[in-house]
């Protein structure tokens, strides 16, 4: 691997940028590589996910951050930067848009022609817009989950339960950790011992079982002890899956997160290498896809057998159920979707994955932070429990970053704390505020996000697409639009956007403005699809005379 590859993001309080709002987005954009699973590709996370189109392309952003001034926009066309053209000083520094294919070309086998021209490039969701802050970047999603999976069971928390997963890439490396906060017992299978070792390294997964009768037994032992424990199983979740039916054991939960959204470049079929695979990857794509469709459809049957045994079985988002149902799986959606399954409630009232990541690269400023949403939220249970586990339990990657999730009005008068805590000199360089692309007006998925929305509109992108707009007209410092590549080509539209704190008061202006309207617009897409808790959420924000009947 090359130094340049994976080297930390720049820290301290020297500026390379005509201004912070350049530095926060070049600095952002280091980081996603140090925290990225295959940084020598600039592969960030999801077996596609990229940080720029290619190495030139990825040096011209960062010539062009280094010289861009306020007033001027950057374009970056699916991470390639194409121009910068005279704006105004409050427009965004960066816009982008990755991979947005037009609907009839938007499958697979377009996006892999296009990418082998280097005319494309997949985003992911916080790949391409360098919003992605390592494991941790979806671990409160997932420990929500399985709060909820608790609450649907009849318990407070995991304790003395089995919860069986797999994948421990980018985003599935969150969940070993997560579950343990949640006191479960949980088994995580992984066919690459790198992606084992890695989650072990930066203490995200305590056990390595040499194989699956260790791993129950350590399993067992805790269920037993009411004991959290992580166990990474190497294995195929294709074999280890029925495996584990076979033998009448049923978990309390069971969900995955390996890459069966890409059958090429992210899922890895039973009975093969992962050198096989990469060679197949170029010299037969369509028997590696065929495989791994074939792996897919036993990995869901299995999946509905522990559903009918009576586990909580959900599919965690990475279009698994669509894969097996196109291998001849006709019940595969029966296993719900996480989103609609747990989470659609918060959502519905703009609750979602709030992020902000420490520029100074100090952790006195993370620890700072938390104090502070500890002060401003004290009637907050779950943010009250969350920041104390995650102070307690998430290392640092990279930059030191943490995610919340915490809604209208909560978003903005955070970051407006902030921005006046970078001012007065209590923290030693400003912050950058992000969210998840999975968020409330950002995000149309109808096999994840969308999925079965009250009234109907599950594949309608005007959204995102309206959110992008309304972020570029509220000042934010960086706004993308994204679409999905590979196996995801056709299945979502995307928005994700990103503000710098500077201590200035443009700075507040551009805060208030964005983060006010980027969850106003998710009460108001919840609101018009019909959702109770939408209406109540506007009313608690004196939004409701602004809804339009």
């Amino acid at each position: 691997m090359t130094d340049r590859a994976r080297k930390p993001a720049t820290s301290g309080t020297t500026l390379r940028c005509r201004g912070w709002r350049q530095e926060g987005l070049l600095r952002l954009l280091e980081n996603v590589l140090a925290v990225g699973e295959d940084p020598e590709n600039l592969i960030v996370y999801a077996a596609l996910g990229k940080a720029a189109r290619d190495w030139a392309s990825h040096d011209a952003i960062v010539a062009a951050l280094k010289t861009i001034e306020d007033g001027e926009t950057l374009l970056v066309q699916s991470g390639r930067p194409i121009g910068v053209l005279k704006t105004h000083p409050g427009a965004p520094v960066v816009i982008m848009a990755n991979c947005n294919i037009v609907g009839q070309w938007a499958k697979a086998e377009v996006f892999y022609e296009l990418e082998k021209k280097g005319l494309i490039v997949w985003g992911g969701l916080t790949a391409g817009d360098w919003q992605y802050i390592g494991s941790q970047g979806v671990i409160q999603g997932t420990y929500e989950i399985f709060m909820r999976v608790a609450a649907r069971l009849g318990v407070t928390d995991l304790a003395g339960k089995f919860v069986l997963t797999a994948g421990l890439g980018g985003m599935g490396g969150s969940q070993p950790l997560a579950g343990r906060m949640a006191n479960a017992a949980i088994l995580c299978v992984e066919v690459d011992e790198t992606r084992i070792r890695r989650r072990m390294e930066i203490g995200y997964l305590e056990h390595h079982a040499p194989d699956l009768e260790t791993a129950l037994r350590l399993i067992r032992a805790a269920q037993a002890e009411k004991r959290p424990i992580s166990v990474g199983l190497l294995g195929n979740a294709a074999d280890v899956y029925p495996e584990i039916l076979a033998r009448g054991i049923v978990p309390d939960v069971v969900t995955d997160q390996t890459s069966a959204h890409d059958l090429v470049y992210g899922y890895v079929p039973s009975g093969f290498s992962l050198g096989e695979v990469r060679a197949l990857r170029t010299s037969d794509p369509e028997r590696l896809m065929a495989a791994s469709t074939a792996s897919i459809v036993r990995h869901v049957r299995a999946m509905l057998g522990f559903h009918h045994a009576g586990a909580v079985v959900f599919d965690n988002g990475n279009l698994i159920r669509t894969q097996a149902q196109r291998g001849g799986v006709a019940d595969a959606f029966d296993i719900p979707i996480f989103t609609e399954a747990f989470l659609r409630p918060l959502f519905a009232q703009a609750i979602g994955p709030f992020r902000w990541i420490c520029l100074s690269g100090d952790p006195a400023d993370q620890a700072r932070i938390d104090e502070l949403v500890l002060s401003l939220f004290p009637d907050d249970r779950s943010i009250q429990t969350w920041i104390g586990l995650a102070r307690k339990h998430i290392p640092i990657e990279g930059l030191p970053a943490r995610i919340a999730w915490l809604g209208h009005g909560a978003r903005t008068e955070l970051a407006l704390a902030v921005n006046r805590l970078v001012a007065n000199g209590e923290l030693r360089a400003p912050v950058a505020f992000t969210r998840d692309h999975l968020d409330a007006g950002a995000m149309a998925h109808p096999n994840i996000m969308t999925e079965r929305m009250k009234d109907g509109s599950d594949a309608i992108a005007d959204w995102p697409l309206l959110n992008a707009m309304l972020m570029a007209s509220s000042k934010a410092d960086l706004v993308a639009v994204h679409s999905g590549g590979g196996g995801y080509a056709g299945y979502m539209t995307s928005a994700g956007v990103t503000l710098v704190a500077d201590g200035s008061a443009e700075a507040e202006t551009r805060l208030r403005v964005a983060l006010t309207n980027d969850t106003a617009l998710g009460i108001l897409r919840y609101a018009d699809a019909g959702y109770e808790e939408s209406f109540a959420a506007a009313e608690r924000a004196g939004m409701t005379a602004r809804l339009v009947e």
